[in-house]
């Protein structure tokens, strides 16, 4: 068993970590009585196209308390459970700042969550009350509502519930709210929040303030300083659900540390576009689908520009620079030569400065979170002049536990464990970890809990290794293992992974429990397919043109998987493949808001499809069945003509 932690693999720390000694409201009103002229809030107000207004430290203050006194007169009190359902908007902030303030408890729930999961979620976590977003909301709530006799309140924002709380709570006096937050224990429970649920049903994971304020507070005595440019306020746009830990740290680094936080409900491309230019981040928190479809959006714009092979070869001078330099960091190396230098700076002023200036031309780094980034891709980041500190993290540890060290990045890893961390790997590969951001225990469940803590040491689930240096590499989940019918164990994790990063393919997942060889139902991203068809140069009818599209699609992608397979032995390669008509989505259930897949919901989605593939591969002659790249199924020839 292998074991890092504390001294021998912390990152150095250019400050103490503050003793907590309340919860997590008190950064607020600490912030404001600091420096209340602080900005900490940036809002649009109306349309994506609305410009920021900023919000100070006291101003934000005052919100929170003339909320929480609306809440103390609606009867919620200390210890009592209510659930915020609703996207990345500053009322989230607010309610949440206001909940903790009198000692309540915070219930996060998607808003896309359906009927049942509302109802199993509300009722497991005995809530009181429930702040919906709009009509929708509400509906969803109160088609469960006579099953929840707990359940007092409803709070819809869209129809000015803050407004209406606030003048309910005119009469109760600001001191009651002082008084209520002064009592609040840093081990006392800030947050049920319930597991994505990728398998069976989801459950609660306790986590007390300082399990929340742990990993954020040692991230920014260890971290803070590379959030902006020396003498500069970090600003960071919030886009990732608050409803997901990794957003809820995201809010706490934010509230902790006195940074500005704007919010963007919309996870779109387009949108997101629009809110870099405008707020111009200083730093970057994402999870690796984003950073994919950023990178798939360079390209693809480059090559409409007619500037494809030119951003190629800007993408291999990145990676080969960032590499030279994480081997000179690493003492293996001696730095990038002449030529190289040459090279990058050439491009740095053709290419990487516009791909910054994408992102709005402050981005001074960033951190991916949420599952492992694709070394080429946190090279090609490092190469343009924004470093990825790839990080991990779970619910049950209330956000990260550990993240690459400042000036020792290693891409490909996700880091070394933060301070005050310890991290192991079982026999078996299994992860476990200690420390003062492990979860108080699931709500009503006990067998579960004593499942996953043994001794102080929470086992993760994730399959991973620690090289000698202690940075940690996830290899997979110990569920989501594929046993295949001759006995072969296979991890599907990096196979999906390498299938991402070719631009035309959106999704993968692979498959072969139980089957004689591993295969992979593959959707593709429709912008980019588009964009290739565009780029074919066919004559001819129309029904000609399409059956050339059709083929050479089907090569592209042949070719996409061939590449994988290299990366793996022969036995657990893929050997059959299925391109789905339309990409897995959160409101299919196939996805986790957090945009991971739920595997055993997209095998039962496509047992037909499944089933149809195999079946298929087995009819094929021997030597296509054994080849690789594998046999194409020639079944999926229709999905070509519906995915355009």
């Amino acid at each position: 068993m292998r074991d890092f932690g504390n001294a021998r693999a912390a990152a150095p720390m250019t400050a103490s970590v503050p003793v907590m000694s309340g919860g997590l409201a008190d950064s607020v009103f600490d912030t404001a009585n600091r420096d209340p002229g602080l900005p900490l809030i940036a809002r649009r107000i109306g349309p994506s196209e609305a410009p920021w207004i900023q919000m100070t430290a006291s101003e934000l203050r005052d919100e929170v308390v003339d909320l929480a006194r609306g809440l103390v007169a609606s009867g919620i009190r200390p210890g009592n459970r209510v659930a915020v359902m609703a996207r990345t908007r500053y009322e989230w902030t607010l309610f949440s700042c206001a909940l903790w303030a009198i000692g309540a408890e915070v219930v996060p729930i998607y808003p896309t969550s359906s009927h049942e999961q509302v109802e199993w979620i509300l009722r497991d976590a005995h809530c009181v009350a429930v702040v919906v977003e709009d009509e929708q909301g509400v509906m969803t709530v109160g088609s469960v509502c006579a099953s929840l006799p707990q359940l007092r309140h409803v709070w819809q924002l869209d129809s000015g519930a803050v407004e209406a709380l606030v003048v309910r709570g005119r009469p109760v006096p600001a001191t009651a709210v002082d008084s209520l937050r002064r009592i609040v224990l840093p081990d006392s429970t800030a947050v049920v929040a319930y597991t994505s649920g990728t398998t069976g049903r989801p459950r609660g994971c306790a986590l007390s303030h300082r399990n929340l304020a742990a990993p954020c507070d040692t991230i920014l005595a260890g971290w803070g300083h590379t959030g902006a440019p020396p003498g500069q306020q970090p600003a960071i746009l919030a886009f990732l659900p608050f409803s997901h830990v990794y957003g809820l740290m995201i809010q706490g680094l934010c509230l902790r540390g006195g940074l500005l936080m704007g919010h963007e409900p919309e996870l779109n491309a387009d949108v997101l576009a629009s809110a870099f230019q405008t707020f111009r981040p200083t730093y970057l928190y994402a999870v690796p689908f984003v950073f994919e479809k950023l990178y798939k959006n360079f390209l693809r714009v480059s090559q409409q520009a007619g500037r494809g092979a030119l951003f190629e070869r800007a993408v291999r001078t990145a990676q080969d620079y960032a590499l030279a330099m994480e081997r000179q960091r690493m003492g293996a190396g001696s730095g990038p030569g002449m030529d190289l230098k040459l090279q990058h700076a050439l491009y740095e002023k053709a290419v990487y400065r516009k791909l910054r200036a994408a992102l709005g031309g402050r981005v001074y780094g960033a951190v991916s979170g949420g599952s492992p980034l694709n070394r080429e891709l946190a090279l090609f980041y490092a190469g343009i002049g924004i470093s990825v500190h790839d990080g991990y993290g779970l619910t049950e540890t209330g956000g990260g536990i550990t993240v690459q060290p400042v000036g020792r990045e290693k891409s490909g890893t996700v880091g070394r464990p933060l301070p005050g961390v310890e991290v192991r790997v079982a026999e078996d590969g299994e992860i476990l970890v200690r420390g003062a951001s492990v979860f108080q225990g699931y709500v009503n469940d006990h067998a579960g809990t004593r499942a996953v803590l043994r001794d102080g040491w929470l086992a993760t689930g994730d399959l991973g290794q620690l090289d000698s240096d202690g940075y940690l590499s996830i290899t997979g989940r110990k569920k989501e293992i594929i046993v295949t019918s001759g006995g072969k164990s296979v991890a599907p994790a990096a196979l999906e992974e390498r299938l991402r990063a070719h631009p035309l393919i959106h999704q993968a997942v692979v498959v072969g429990d139980n089957r004689p060889c591993v295969g992979a139902l593959i959707t593709l991203d429709p912008e980019f397919v588009a964009h290739w068809r565009g780029g074919l140069f066919t004559q001819g009818d129309t029904a000609g043109r399409e059956a050339r599209e059709e083929n050479a699609l089907r090569q592209e992608i042949t070719r996409a998987v061939a590449a994988a397979n290299t990366t793996v032995s022969r036995s657990e390669s893929i050997r059959v493949f299925r391109i789905l008509p339309e990409p897995f989505d959160v409101a299919s259930g196939l996805l986790t808001p957090s945009m991971k897949l739920r595997r055993d919901a997209v095998v039962h989605r496509y047992a037909v499809e499944i089933e149809a593939m195999y079946q298929s591969s087995s009819r094929l002659p021997r030597e296509r069945r054994g080849e690789n790249p594998p046999a194409w199924d020639e079944a999926s020839d229709d999905v070509f003509r519906r995915v355009r």
